[in-house]
């Protein structure tokens, strides 16, 4: 189903997006939490804070309920924790559930009213495969059957609500780059791997989606930095470039959407820490960028946002 203007046939109508934690100059991590309010975007921050400050957790939330940041690191190394922000009132709490181990740098993606997954990531023993999956309203975690094709650093997720969650790019234990999309089919969570793949291999790139059209992958690389655009189109998943690409080439960012609207691309590093959000409008694909910013210029956050009850 497509949704037009952030409203959907039932209804539906976006609320905001957010962009939590993360890495600032000097190598300080943050506990806040900035928002994005759906459609004026203007900026607040949250008086909630994160458990601790950290970065390089996995964003993933059950819209209209809550978001939630899953597992990452703070300065006393890999965390399993994950926190929650209640939807509307923005008030954050712990949950019992924590992740199958410490570990950060996972795609984050999810199955709205269903369950939030984690997937891949590094730890204290290296790069993982693992797929955790939070269940909604419930917040059990378990971990999938399924794992990724290969342990992976620095994927990145996006999902089409009710169909699947993809989960692209990193780097595998050889510090190669992957330019390989697995997909996690809701219905059994069963992996498979597109045929189609990203124009590159790249690591610590971002992900959004306009759920039931299509998801984006931007930005990237680690090392040689690129600001392209990846769209994997739903339900052929098949995938194009668009002829938008963000404000600079980075790696570090992170994405949220408010689908039938809009998808944000926030923070980064472009070899400068960034503040800036850059927004795709649906359906057009065209880029522009926000006159709000982060509260801070920031990379390795987290993104999650409250599309309103589907």
């Amino acid at each position: 189903m497509q949704f037009l203007a952030g409203v959907g046939a039932a209804g539906r109508e976006g609320v905001a997006g957010y962009f939590a934690g993360g890495q600032i100059s000097g190598g300080s991590f943050v506990s806040g939490i900035d928002k994005i309010a759906f459609p004026a975007d203007t900026k607040s921050t949250l008086s909630a804070t994160l458990t601790a400050a950290s970065y390089s957790r996995a964003g993933m939330s059950d819209s209209g309920v809550a978001g939630y940041c899953f597992a990452g690191e703070d300065v006393g190394g890999y965390i399993s924790g994950i926190d929650k922000i209640a939807f509307p009132a923005d008030t954050k709490s712990t949950l019992a559930a924590t992740s199958s181990t410490a570990k950060s740098s996972m795609a984050g993606f999810s199955n709205t009213g269903v369950a939030g997954y984690a997937a891949g990531g590094i730890g204290p023993g290296g790069r993982v495969d693992a797929i955790d999956k939070l269940a909604f309203p419930a917040e059990t975690r378990s971990t999938l059957a399924a794992v990724l094709t290969a342990p992976t650093f620095g994927p990145a997720g996006m999902s089409n609500f009710g169909v699947a969650g993809y989960a692209a790019g990193g780097n595998n234990s050889s510090g190669v780059k992957i330019s390989g999309i697995d997909k996690i089919t809701f219905a059994a969570d069963t992996k498979t791997t597109l045929v189609a793949t990203l124009t590159s291999g790249r690591v610590s790139l971002a992900g959004m989606a306009d759920s039931g059209v299509a998801g984006y992958f931007g930005g990237g690389n680690g090392t040689s930095l690129l600001s392209d655009i990846d769209k994997i189109a739903f339900p052929a998943d098949t995938k194009t470039t668009l002829a938008a690409t963000l404000t600079s080439a980075r790696d570090e960012l992170q994405g949220m959407a408010n689908s039938g609207a809009a998808g944000y691309f926030g923070g980064g590093d472009d070899g400068s820490f960034i503040s800036g959000i850059d927004k795709i409008s649906f359906p057009t694909d065209s880029k522009s960028t926000l006159s709000a910013t982060l509260t801070s210029a920031r990379k390795r956050i987290s993104g999650m946002a409250n599309q309103g009850v589907f």
